[in-house]
């Protein structure tokens, strides 16, 4: 494959516009893409027809409105260009409304109450910040969903209004420091994504994986991850021929996949893009993901992206690594050059740190879900807690700033403190810390929260928000500052000294690290159904509702979505557990016992000592009761009624959840006494090291 020619060959980008669109024609386009005002009827018209005849000429026989609703996944329904003729022939035709517009069915979507079963319209509309694509023979148009009545039902319309709010609060600032010639400032994405792969066979026999993407029993292996051989190692050729369709695959859809390796757990690796705009970086996942158990599938493989399909062993994440860039190209995020670049860089740096420390809970909240769960707080990702990792170098300056005294760099070399007057320091001066939640790695934060089967755009809604929130208050008052540089000196001093507590450079996976974070007052919410009802806090609502990104209603529409996907995947895990306990665990213990039981009749009758046949029994009958037991509990727990949503949520997270564990502790402990031929599923050690 030659690379550079085929990299986008699927997609409808500006090299392809360039080419098939009239001059005049493309550049209303992206003068209408830049200033955000909607294209003429007839521009559109031009444009569908150039991009049904790119289409066609590559195969596609369909075009579809690619959009992401609630559910965290893509949708699509396909309609054919064919429209027929006169003389009893087709031809193939695209316009400028089927472009812009599309009605796909709203009413079997999530929607929290905003639209009833009978109501079905909806409507998708072009998003042209965010290339149209060929996937499977289909001409894919990304677009936003909206309701009949106007409210978002999707992830991109709410990620939109979120990336437009921060620029329009970060512009503010920059005018403060002089910047006339940025137009737009952008948050910026790049979302590492971890992943599983099995073989396929022995995924399909394991139903609680086709069912809800984890193990739900699995004793451990003799061998894990305890070496710590599996990290960075040389790539199996199995994977390798993956790896490489993969990458195939997503660069001529555009997707700049850039770093594939192994991963710590056995079985598990990574795939890195380049750095994009954070609304096609969303599109891009969701692509990433798609393809990902695609290629997998053509490889006999199956690609686990559930946060925890294996107990005792590394989860996967999604490093959410994000960051603020001008359309010049300058980041925000970046120490500059100059005392006025710091004293900008510090600005920006104490608006993320306020907006973390005093948003803590809602981005605690946009990482929420039941997989998730499994993985956060474990000895393998960030805590449960949400804090920022800031480095040694750069919590100096800030200490230095909230104490009004001199600052030593690490060359030794005394410098005065005083915001208009801030030298030049180095953007690496300090090791990584994995344990921390969301880290300052030079000119960029990694949330490292975000689960590895979720959407980014959730994480990024929240994100561009709080920090829109903040550049707003900061420029409110900067604006009416008499005396610029000392308000905007007292302005960081005051917000480092008000939201310190929110800076953790330590382990964050000790004990001692959640005693202090209480004794700091931050959040712990240990569990989903503990977070999601502060998202419809008054602040949160009131913060939403002012930048424009969630009406009070879909904000509350979100919530009630994100609380019965958390019980449904709970109750679906359940009666999964149940079903499997019952129809293949049950009867296969009962044939080893019996096995057992025969082979001790028969050393009787020769007399020879049972002994070692009658005590396996006996502890496999202990355990076989008392699977039986905790699975008729489970059934109890299962059957119960809760008032509310909220009230059920708490009641899966206490009650049934807890059930569940119990039932597995015991269905493990029978793997581990119970011949492996009578074992009715590939165990971990079969999975993890099948490939």
């Amino acid at each position: 494959m030659n690379v550079a020619e085929q990299y986008g060959c699927l997609v409808f980008n500006d090299r392809a516009m360039k080419t098939r669109l009239p001059k005049v024609v493309y550049n209303s386009f992206k003068k209408n893409v830049a200033s955000g005002t909607p294209l003429s009827l007839a521009d559109a018209n031009v444009i569908a027809n150039a991009m049904k005849d790119w289409a066609v000429e590559l195969g596609a026989t369909h075009f579809t409105h690619w959009f992401q609703p609630m559910t965290g996944i893509t949708a699509e329904k396909h309609d054919s260009f064919i429209s027929p003729s006169d003389d009893g022939a087709v031809i193939m035709n695209f316009s400028g409304k089927e472009l812009i517009k599309g009605e796909p069915d709203a009413s079997s979507f999530p929607s929290g109450g905003l639209r009833a079963t009978f109501e079905a319209r909806g409507y998708t509309a072009w998003d042209p910040t965010s290339y149209a694509f060929i996937k499977d023979k289909t001409l894919c148009i990304p677009t936003a969903f909206c309701s009949y009545t106007g409210e978002a039902l999707d992830k991109k319309t709410p990620l939109l209004r979120s990336m437009d709010a921060l620029s329009r609060e970060a512009l503010r600032v920059l005018r403060l420091f002089g910047n006339t010639e940025a137009t737009r400032v952008t948050s910026t994405v790049g979302s590492e994504q971890e992943y599983f792969l099995i073989d396929k066979e022995m995924y399909l026999k394991r139903r609680d994986l086709v069912f809800t993407g984890r193990t739900l029993f699995g004793a451990k292996p003799p061998k894990g991850q305890e070496l710590e051989d599996h990290y960075f190692g040389s790539i199996k050729p199995r994977v390798m021929e993956f790896m490489q369709d993969l990458d195939e695959t997503l660069w001529k859809l555009g997707v700049a996949a850039k770093t594939r390796h192994n991963e710590v757990a056995p079985a598990q690796h990574e795939l890195a893009p380049v750095f994009t705009t954070t609304n096609i970086a969303t599109d891009h996942n969701q692509l990433t993901m798609e393809m990902m158990r695609k290629v997998a599938d053509k490889h006999g493989l199956a690609c686990l992206l559930h946060e925890k399909p294996f107990a005792g062993i590394n989860g996967s994440g999604k490093h959410n690594n994000w960051s603020l860039s001008t359309n010049g190209g300058d980041n925000l995020l970046e120490p500059g050059a100059t005392p006025r670049e710091n004293a900008q860089f510090l600005l920006f740096l104490a608006a993320v740190v306020q907006a973390v420390d005093e948003y803590q809970g809602l981005l605690r909240v946009s990482v929420a879900t039941a997989g998730n769960d499994h993985r956060l707080g474990a000895n393998e990702a960030p805590p449960a807690i949400v804090s920022i990792f800031l480095g040694e170098e750069l919590t100096a300056i800030i200490e230095s700033i909230e104490q009004s005294s001199a600052y030593t760099a690490k060359a030794n070399e005394p410098m005065s403190i005083g915001v208009d007057v801030l030298p030049r320091f180095p953007k690496d001066t300090t090791d990584r810390n994995r344990t921390s939640p969301f880290a300052f790695t030079g000119n960029k934060f990694e949330f490292r929260m975000v689960g590895s089967s979720a959407s980014i755009a959730d994480a990024n809604i929240a994100l561009n928000t709080i920090v829109a929130e903040e550049l707003s208050k900061f420029a409110d008052v900067l604006e009416k500052a008499e005396d610029f540089t000392l308000s905007l000196n007292a302005l960081i001093k005051e917000s480092i000294k008000k939201h310190k507590r929110i800076i953790f450079n330590g382990n964050g996976y000790t004990d001692e690290w959640v005693e202090e974070a209480e004794r700091r007052g931050l959040f712990n919410f240990r569990h989903t159904a503990d977070a999601l009802p502060y998202f419809v806090h008054e602040e949160n609502v009131a913060l939403f509702k002012k930048h424009g990104v969630l009406s009070p209603v879909e904000v509350h529409s979100r919530y009630e979505i994100m609380m019965e996907h958390y019980i449904k995947t709970i109750k679906i895990e359940a009666w999964t557990m149940l079903d499997i306990a019952r129809k293949e665990i049950q009867p296969a213990v009962g044939r080893y016992t019996q096995r057992l039981l025969g082979i001790a009749r028969s050393k009787k009758e020769v007399e020879l000592a049972p002994e070692p046949e009658c005590s396996i029994v006996q502890k496999i009958s202990k355990l076989a009761v008392e699977l039986y037991e905790r699975t008729e509990k489970l059934e109890e727990v299962l059957t119960q009624d809760a008032p509310s949503t909220t009230a059920e949520g708490m009641y899966c997270s206490g009650t049934v959840f807890p059930a569940m564990q119990a039932l597995r502790e015991t269905a493990d402990a029978l793997e581990l006494v119970t011949a492996k031929r009578y074992w009715p599923f590939p165990t971990y050690g079969d999975m993890l090291f099948s490939v």
